[in-house]
């Protein structure tokens, strides 16, 4: 098995994005298909044991973000990695186009209402970013949003919202809420094979509409759109990887060691009973044995 560098996925603050410089393929963290089968094991085990102790220590709590292309494997990854966790401390939110409710306010309230409880795991299949990544790509969804046209400048406004992101996330850190974030990255001909896929597959029919063709046409801005994002909002305490998605088993094996560094250098445990408590226990012991 090779080694994961997880440095190799981090995005750096003040290093450039350039895409095309990410690799969409990297060699196998696995053996083969046996030993990809053990190892996501071996992760999934860790992490129930790491998300037991988050969970019973109450305090940090995790948040997820997964962002990508269309058929990058976002669902697929959220449900084999995290396949071992306790439904009772996590949570999985997918973020759709703006509804009638959410247009009603402000572009990061829908998130702040769905954000992790202390001692849970948020998982956010696709997120507020969505404000900076389509809405950027298709203004006529911005000028729907119902902001008011003093503040409704395109040139700026996609500053000022990296800058309320980073505001947030800067909060959630200072406060106890550990933010991952993902960008699966995925070639245009890796997208087209799974789509076709999707037809082949009577199963996966629904998962395939003519809107997602319409949006390969925008390939190229959705790019720019990603790199301006992933520039100015990855910082050290909420740090953005680009996983090399082509090869999904690879993948899931890279974001599962990510999320494991992420809950171990949390050094959390399960509460050690103090003085008092102890008492509690023993009197409880003495109340069970009579």
């Amino acid at each position: 098995m090779a080694a994961i560098d997880l440095k190799t996925f981090r995005v750096r603050p003040g290093h450039p994005v350039d895409l095309g410089k990410f690799p969409v393929r990297v060699a196998p963290v696995y053996a083969s298909k046996e030993d990809y089968h053990m190892l996501l094991e071996r992760h999934i085990a860790e992490l129930t044991l790491l998300q037991s102790k988050l969970y019973a220590s109450n305090s940090y709590s995790v948040l997820l973000i997964f962002q990508a292309m269309d058929a990058a494997g976002k669902d697929s990854m959220i449900k084999h990695v995290m396949s071992g966790v306790n439904p009772q401390g996590c949570q999985v939110f997918s973020f759709q186009h703006p509804g009638p409710e959410e247009v009603e306010h402000d572009f990061l309230w829908q998130a702040i209402r769905r954000l992790p409880e202390r001692g849970h795991i948020g998982i956010f299949n696709r997120s507020y970013y969505e404000e900076v990544l389509i809405v950027r790509v298709h203004p006529e969804i911005l000028r729907a949003e119902r902001v008011p046209h003093e503040l409704l400048d395109e040139a700026a406004i996609w500053e000022h919202r990296f800058r309320s992101i980073l505001d947030l996330e800067r909060h959630l850190h200072h406060n106890g809420t550990r933010v991952v974030k993902f960008f699966l990255h995925i070639s245009k001909e890796e997208q087209r094979k799974r789509l076709l896929r999707r037809i082949d597959d009577p199963d996966k029919n629904w998962k395939l509409s003519m809107a997602d063709i319409e949006e390969r046409k925008f390939w190229e801005p959705y790019v720019r759109a990603y790199e301006a994002c992933l520039n100015a909002t990855s910082t050290e305490h909420a740090p953005w990887y680009v996983v090399p998605a082509d090869d999904k088993p690879n993948a899931q094996l890279i974001v599962s060691e990510i999320i494991l560094d992420a809950l171990r250098n949390l050094k959390i445990d399960y509460p050690k009973p103090d003085a008092e408590r102890r008492r509690e226990l023993q009197a409880i012991r003495k109340r069970l044995s009579e």
